[in-house]
């Protein structure tokens, strides 16, 4: 999830605060997701994958039904969240834009929920694909799920309030006037605190640019995880590239 830079918004806000937030993005979605990657990539013999920027560990166990799995992230709270859940699970931490792992070693490197784009300038964003590509081997795989800018840019909610257990949170949402990034305040009445997300919104042209930049071909771009095709109205933008040889 970025740096350890605790000035930038992903290294404080990822904690469990967040998590209440977003309670409800459960077992049941990490579960579609898992199944729509078993289904479109190829179980490699002795593989390992990559779930990069892992936060809580949600989508690891059922990565791992596929093949093993390591979890990934920057934030010291969520992976604590994750050990709880499964002390087996190998998880580490670290920053995506310098991966503590060998070349080649993952035959699938997973980036799901959208953790990408946490960067100001897009030469940060594309590095981390840089170090995705790295560590992935010749002929194995990514699959990048993202949201889809032009759906987020027409459906975006300005402002809502609502209660997430015991506590009111307030969130105000804006796309900025070059139409590249969108930014979320969100209050926690209670509490008094304030954190704010933001994102780079990247076509789904230029998310396939740079993945085939970096050393993939996307083999196909989809639109929802139950595998629909990718339209300008799709909720996601989920790229899946296979590594090539150069």
């Amino acid at each position: 999830m970025g740096t350890t830079d605790s000035g930038r918004w992903f290294a404080q806000w990822f904690n469990t605060d967040y998590l209440k937030l977003y309670s409800h993005r459960d077992e049941r979605e990490a579960r579609s997701i898992a199944d729509l990657i078993r289904a479109r990539v190829p179980r490699i013999a002795g593989g390992l994958t990559l779930d990069l920027a892992c936060g809580a560990g949600r989508h690891v166990p059922f990565l791992s039904e596929q093949q093993p799995t390591v979890g990934f992230d920057l934030s010291p709270w969520l992976l604590d969240v994750a050990r709880q859940k499964d002390r087996s699970a190998p998880l580490v931490r670290g920053d995506m834009q310098s991966l503590p792992f060998r070349s080649g070693a993952f035959s699938l490197v997973v980036n799901l929920f959208t953790s990408f784009g946490y960067f100001m300038e897009d030469a940060q964003n594309k590095g981390v694909l840089v170090e995705v590509a790295r560590v992935t081997a010749p002929g194995g795989w990514l699959v990048l799920d993202f949201l889809n800018a032009p759906a987020t840019r027409s459906t975006v909610v300005p402002f809502d309030r609502t209660r997430v257990g015991s506590t009111w949170v307030q969130q105000h949402r804006d796309i900025s006037a070059s139409g590249r990034f969108i930014r979320k305040t969100i209050e926690l009445e209670a509490e008094g605190q304030v954190f704010t997300e933001r994102v780079r919104l990247f076509e789904p042209e230029e998310l396939i640019a740079m993945v085939t930049d970096c050393g993939f071909v996307v083999a196909e771009t989809l639109g929802t995880y139950d595998g629909q095709q990718l339209t300008a109205a799709s909720p996601r933008a989920i790229m899946i590239g296979r590594r090539v040889n150069r």
